[in-house]
């Protein structure tokens, strides 16, 4: 039938003057997306479209924008009826011109764009800004009024809405899930979002599966299912699924008006039967199923192919305006949605079709949730020099960083107990990690069916939140943080690389987003990377890699920050450090196992706060230049380091020895291209401008040679690092595969001083004895050798006799 005609009047919840209004909506918000994706001029078509009123480069996608339109269009009634707040999440990729549209409709679009009005001039400036240079993009991007979700890639839109309900308990996200993307990992996986939801403390996701049927040239899966095993398998995700099916707008209408008002109504009874203690099992949450063409209300043939229900209309329907009839098809589409019955003669939207619209941040473009920052309240955290471990002297002391780090978390968990804006979040590793800690002030986040024999610290109302995978984990953070709360994710170094588009996808949004103005900012995104490189050992090299950081040290300066303490009490300051950030990405990279600890916290948050510095109690060039300069960034690496100093101090008494320790990798960068970035002069006085810096650091070496790159001593910097060297070992010899060893150390330094004279010959002789001797033990006896295990920093060079 004509999808343009006046509406039918058919049997349903809305009145004939509803249908006839909201179709008018629907019409109004389709000829905006269209005219966004299409037009640089002549906005109301009040004269033939030429080419020149096109523009010459078309770009944007139609084929889902319909169904976002209709979406959109039905849940405001519902909020105007109910008085609800919800948040609208696209997950489509490319759906902006119908999100953009709906929120011009709308009027918050104007408000925060004067300049786009809401007549003629702004619908032209609307339409020409759209996929324009110096314009807007063609996701919900953070220029996008009411957006939290880019979707420009695809995956996470369900995660995402999860983690915006968390402690949210009176918002609804109505998340629409694309039938493409339903077919990737992270939105497969995060379907049991739902187990984690607490009904008497969170919030709401209404997903809303869009089967169109196609993605860019394929049929989607989902699509091509049956009812029955759809509905099965959506069940057995734990949702009641409504289904509203159909291309006759009349009809669809009046069961997309039905279906949401059923789903909102199950919403609120489970809600209220759990927040009055009447609710014994898990909720099952309802969802709705909208399938409607691809390409709803566009042109049903082009060329002669089909195109509306057809991937044919996944991008630009008709495109080339110099081919024939293509010119005459765009207006024929365009002009068949009757524009001059939409806008009055000053091209503003009809009063009674604007008064669809909710009122005030009860409409989704205004929710405040949206703009997370505007609602951000402080985090309330502890003194964290209480958890200091007592260092009497450097290295005599042994102790586990991230455990110490798990009883400043949990005391931070317990100061913001009523408030509820801090979580924590991993792939159930937070035990592993040595973050248990934790669970003295509160339980796993766990909404499933429990077994008291087996489980331990599950809890609907826990705030730790644990699933493997680290897509979903990720996502529910990120959704959080968006929305204007607080916290962290720990997760095993090497599988961090998993969410290594999502970091991308997130470093964008938060540049944008300094970029518009009214943005705020927003609690930074923490990451915790343990269980790493060098102490893995016994799993082997498929759990040695530490090339995240490479990716991150990539994204744009300032936003981004590395760092790598060396022990417990760097690693406190550091957290609390990045826990009071806003607008980074900030990267910790720490140890769980005992190590030797190196600094009493005075003395740590002096060198944290410098980022690097010496450590003279290590050094022995004091008053002169040194001969050699051991730098070391990284816990195992510093170890590792300090180790070859004291063989260098004892077979080579008279070599001068700077020690510089790294905790902020940043400031290696030049200040011109870092925030953090040390000054040149700063530098050179550090790590001299000729002396040779040997260099153990957690990573590749390369990276280290792309921060230094243009520094006055670059060449000198002979970096240690990780070779791809692994397997199922002892730890020494981990770091004796790549070299990072201090036997190796040594023998660089050794390599690097031939003016020494043949005093070395000895000294290298007895390092390469030790490394002959390392391999005959460990092939014996399957440990470390005793002077490796029980290896302590001299008592003498630490300022005592």
């Amino acid at each position: 039938m004509n999808t343009h005609a006046p509406m039918p009047v058919a049997a349903g919840p809305l009145t004939p003057a509803e249908l006839d209004l909201m179709h008018a909506w629907w019409r109004a918000a389709n000829y905006l997306s269209v005219g966004q994706i299409y037009l640089l001029g002549n906005p109301m078509l009040r004269e033939p479209l030429t080419v020149a009123h096109v523009k010459p480069r078309l770009l944007g996608h139609f084929g889902t924008t319909p169904g976002l339109d209709f979406i959109y269009l039905h849940l405001n009634p519902l909020i105007k009826a109910r008085d609800l707040l919800v948040l609208f999440v696209a997950g489509p990729g490319d759906g902006a011109p119908g999100v953009v549209a709906s929120t011009y409709l709308e009027g918050t679009y104007s408000e925060l764009y004067p300049e786009v009005g809401r007549d003629e001039n702004g619908m032209c400036k609307l339409f020409r800004q759209f996929s324009f240079p110096g314009g807007i993009p063609s996701h919900a991007a953070p220029q996008t009024p009411g957006s939290i979700h880019e979707g420009g890639e695809l995956g996470y839109s369900l995660a995402h809405a999860y983690g915006a309900v968390l402690d949210n308990p009176g918002l609804i996200v109505a998340c629409v899930v694309g039938d493409g993307e339903a077919e990737t990992g992270p939105l497969a996986a995060a379907w049991h979002s739902n187990k984690f939801i607490n009904a008497a403390t969170d919030g709401a996701v209404l997903p809303i599966l869009h089967l169109n049927g196609f993605k860019i040239a394929n049929p989607t899966v989902l699509a091509r299912l049956s009812h029955s095993e759809l509905e099965s398998l959506l069940v057995r995700y734990g949702h009641t699924p409504i289904f509203v099916e159909g291309d006759d707008p009349a009809l669809t209408h009046h069961a997309m008006a039905a279906a949401l008002d059923r789903a909102v109504a199950a919403i609120h009874e489970l809600q209220d039967a759990a927040r009055c203690g009447r609710a014994h099992e898990r909720p099952r949450w309802p969802m709705i199923v909208l399938r409607s063409p691809k390409g709803w209300t566009g042109p049903k043939t082009v060329d002669g192919l089909k195109t509306e229900g057809s991937w044919r209309s996944h991008q630009v329907p008709i495109s080339d305006m110099e081919k024939p009839g293509h010119l005459q098809a765009l207006e024929v589409w365009m002009r068949s949605y009757r524009p001059e019955e939409l806008f009055d003669d000053k091209g503003t939207l009809r009063p009674d079709i604007a008064a669809l619209a909710p009122v005030g941040n009860r409409r989704m473009s205004a929710n405040p949730h949206a703009n997370g920052g505007a609602l951000m309240r402080p985090l309330h955290l502890p003194n964290f020099a209480s958890h200091a471990v007592p260092v009497v002297r450097p290295g005599a002391t042994d102790g586990e960083a991230t455990a110490v780090m798990g009883g400043f978390l949990r005391d931070v968990m317990h100061l913001n107990a009523e408030t509820r804006n801090f979580r924590v979040v991993g792939p159930d590793e937070t035990a592993s990690n040595r973050l248990q800690a934790l669970f003295e002030a509160t339980g796993r986040d766990w909404n499933a069916a429990t077994t008291p024999d087996d489980d331990e610290h599950l809890s609907p109302d826990g705030r730790v939140m644990g699933i493997l995978s680290e897509h979903t984990c990720r996502g529910w953070l990120e959704g959080y943080l968006l929305t204007g709360r607080h916290g962290l994710f720990s997760c095993y170094e090497a599988f961090i690389h998993i969410v290594d588009s999502m970091v991308n996808q997130h470093a964008k949004w938060l540049k944008t987003s300094r970029e518009v103005e009214w943005r705020r900012p927003i609690a930074s995104l923490n990451y915790l990377l343990t269980s790493h490189v060098w102490r893995q050992d016994h799993n082997g090299s498929s759990h040695q890699d530490p090339g995240f950081m490479d990716h991150v040290a990539d994204k744009k300066a300032d936003t981004v920050r590395i760092y790598l303490p060396p022990d417990a009490n760097t690693l406190l300051w550091v957290t609390d450090h990045c826990l009071r950030s806003w607008n980074r990405i900030n990267v910790i990279v720490a140890g769980k196992q005992l190590e030797p600890q190196w600094l009493a916290m005075d003395a740590a948050i002096k060198h944290c706060e410098r980022g690097l510095g010496i450590w003279d109690f290590a050094s022995n060039d004091r008053g002169g230049e040194p001969d050699v300069v051991m730098a070391c960034a990284g816990d195992v690496p510093t170890l590792e380091c300090m180790a070859a100093v004291d063989l260098l101090h004892q077979h080579l008494p008279g070599l001068k020895v700077r020690v510089i320790n790294v905790v902020d990798l940043m400031t290696l960068q030049q200040k011109t291209q870092h925030p953090h970035g040390l000054p040149a002069a700063d530098f050179d006085a550090l790590f001299t401008t000729d002396k040779p810096v040997i260099f153990a650091f957690h990573g590749y070496p390369t990276l280290i040679h792309r921060l230094i790159y243009n520094r006055t001593n670059s060449r000198n910097f002979h970096v240690h690092g990780l070779q791809d060297e692994g397997t199922t070992t002892t730890p020494f010899d981990m770091v004796v595969l790549n070299k990072l060893d201090r036997f190796h150390l040594v023998m660089d330094v050794i390599d690097r001083l031939p003016h020494l004279g043949p005093e070395v010959a000895y000294a290298k002789q007895a390092i390469c004895d030790k490394l002959a001797e390392h391999w005959r033990y460990i092939d014996q006896y399957g440990i470390d050798m005793p002077e490796v295990l029980h290896w302590r920093w001299p008592s003498q060079r630490s300022g005592e006799a």
